[in-house]
């Protein structure tokens, strides 16, 4: 028994969830311009959360990293090219939705080649991150907004 925590074994991972949902791993992006904007997405019709606006980002493949990832997606979904060092962690959100429970590292991203354009149906806008609250977003990403208002 550890003296400092009064319990047997609390320091060896349970690999149990406690809500009985899969863990989600999400990487995204708050891609910043030189005027300070960050750059949202909204999701399209057809795909959960539609026409609410989104970090940009996606699902961590198996054996991928949330860099990686993030490379990989940025790319897919604004056809813009950046690298792994140019992805700075700021932040992470963890919510539990009604069938998983998401984690979403957070990437600050101030380099990166080409011009987005939504590759997957999806409008984007540049928001003043004092302004990123006017915007409807899903549950996970709402503390988010604070904390970029802050941090930028």
């Amino acid at each position: 028994m550890s003296e400092a925590t009064g319990e047997a074994g609390c320091w060896q991972a349970d690999e149990r969830s406690v809500s009985g949902k899969a863990i989600l791993l999400v990487a995204a992006a708050a891609l910043v311009d030189v005027d300070g904007r960050v750059l949202i997405a909204e999701r399209p019709e057809g795909r959960s959360m539609a026409g609410l606006w989104e970090f940009p980002g996606g699902k961590v493949a198996t054996g991928e990293t949330p860099e990686a990832a993030l490379v990989r997606e940025l790319h897919e979904e604004l056809g813009i090219d950046t690298r792994q060092s140019c992805l700075a962690p700021i932040a992470f959100a963890s919510h539990a939705y009604d069938d998983f429970h998401l984690l979403m590292p957070l990437f600050a991203c101030r380099t990166w080649q080409g011009r987005p354009e939504g590759r997957e149906g999806q409008r984007l806008a540049w928001a003043r991150p004092a302004r990123l609250a006017d915007y409807k977003m899903p549950p996970a990403d709402l503390p988010l907004i604070a904390l970029l208002r802050d941090l930028l």
